[in-house]
């Protein structure tokens, strides 16, 4: 009558730890904030920090200084997963755009190309009133 039970053994796999010696950097830079996202050649997300992540807050997330730092701390993150060399796209009009790349190259990733991915109208919709200060 008493059946035997079979016990499920579940076995705990810890994460390990992929070897990624070449990706991508994402940097979106805004007027507000600057992003800075690393992948794999597939796309697959490795470390991202943003200038509002590492600490800036106000009218300073704004600043390069903050997009160099983002990029710096994004940088330290990819290094745990190998990350050496990196295809850069820029996107945004903000002024982290370019210390952002310093960043990353400060922080020790050798960039391969640099491409401005920034979407650009081919008049399209209707631009925002000008701002009036």
């Amino acid at each position: 009558m008493a059946e035997a039970k079979k016990k499920k053994v579940v076995k705990k796999t810890k994460a390990r730890r992929r070897s990624v010696p070449q990706g991508t950097a994402h940097v979106q830079a805004s007027y507000n904030n600057t992003i800075v996202t690393l992948s794999d050649q597939n796309g697959d997300v490795i470390a991202w920090s943003s200038a509002g992540g590492s600490g800036f807050k106000g009218a300073r997330k704004s600043t390069p200084y903050a997009a160099q730092v983002s990029a710096e701390n994004a940088a330290e993150k990819a290094k745990a997963f190998g990350l050496e060399a990196v295809h850069v796209y820029v996107k945004g009009v903000g002024s982290g755009r370019e210390q952002a790349i310093r960043g990353l190259v400060s922080s020790g990733i050798n960039i391969i190309s640099i491409n401005d991915i920034t979407p650009i109208p081919h008049n399209g919709c209707r631009k925002k009133k000008q701002r009036r200060v």
